[in-house]
């Protein structure tokens, strides 16, 4: 479980949890005895309680959609890691912020690649970086919602056909239907300002990959930028 320390007097702590306890999960847990209780406080050296609580959020959805337990998928996808990384053995207790993040988009990545749904209590939990954007464009996921998207030019394009267009000079974001229509009639920076995205420009190879641009499209491009120098 995870909150914030609201207050302190004496020896009794008040907190504030992200969420409803569960009482008869916890006195199952505590073996119907009275609960112990562990507090860590974020030093901000290791990995942080925000770091921690995503990942179980993940971990959590995607047990819960392949039917393992959540330790086990923890275990599991910690080997993958090792695996696919080469890193060294790790604790969620105590690992750095730099292997809790690289666990972290390791996760996400595999959630894209195999098609694992998040809870949208867990997408909204997740901090939306450049990472995230290029994933969901590839996987055509909304970067609000989660649900299927289409992809959407921050950049107005004006009169000029995307077929003729040099995309690798424009942002893209990937959104659905709704948020598309809502993206379409808001100015850009006010649709970014109340969402806490932004447009990212998606890398040549992946243009490529998300058959936005082809080769021979790059080629001409490249042939007339060099005509105009």
């Amino acid at each position: 479980m995870f909150g914030k320390l609201k207050s302190i007097k004496g020896d009794e702590l008040t907190i504030k949890l992200d969420d409803e306890m569960n009482m008869y999960r916890l006195r199952k847990f505590a073996d119907n005895k009275q609960p112990t209780i562990q507090i860590d406080i974020d030093d901000g050296r290791h990995i942080s309680p925000d770091q921690r609580k995503k990942i179980f959020a993940m971990l959590r959805d995607m047990a819960m959609y392949t039917g393992y337990d959540i330790r086990d998928m923890e275990q599991w996808m910690k080997y993958y890691f090792y695996a696919r990384t080469g890193a060294e053995p790790f604790s969620m207790s105590d690992c750095s912020m730099q292997t809790a993040n690289k666990f972290l988009t390791f996760i996400l990545d595999f959630c894209f690649e195999n098609g694992i749904p998040f809870k949208t209590q867990t997408w909204d939990m997740i901090d939306v970086d450049y990472h995230l954007t290029l994933e969901c464009i590839e996987h055509r996921k909304c970067i609000i919602c989660g649900k299927h998207a289409d992809l959407h030019h921050v950049d107005v394009l004006g009169n000029r056909s995307r077929k003729f267009t040099d995309h690798r000079k424009f942002r893209f974001l990937p959104l659905c239907r709704i948020h598309h229509q809502e993206a379409e009639r808001t100015p850009a920076l006010e649709f970014s300002q109340k969402y806490q995205i932004k447009g990212i420009q998606i890398p040549e190879d992946d243009l490529i990959k998300l058959h936005i641009m082809t080769k021979k499209q790059i080629k001409y491009w490249n042939e007339r930028y060099e005509r105009e120098v």
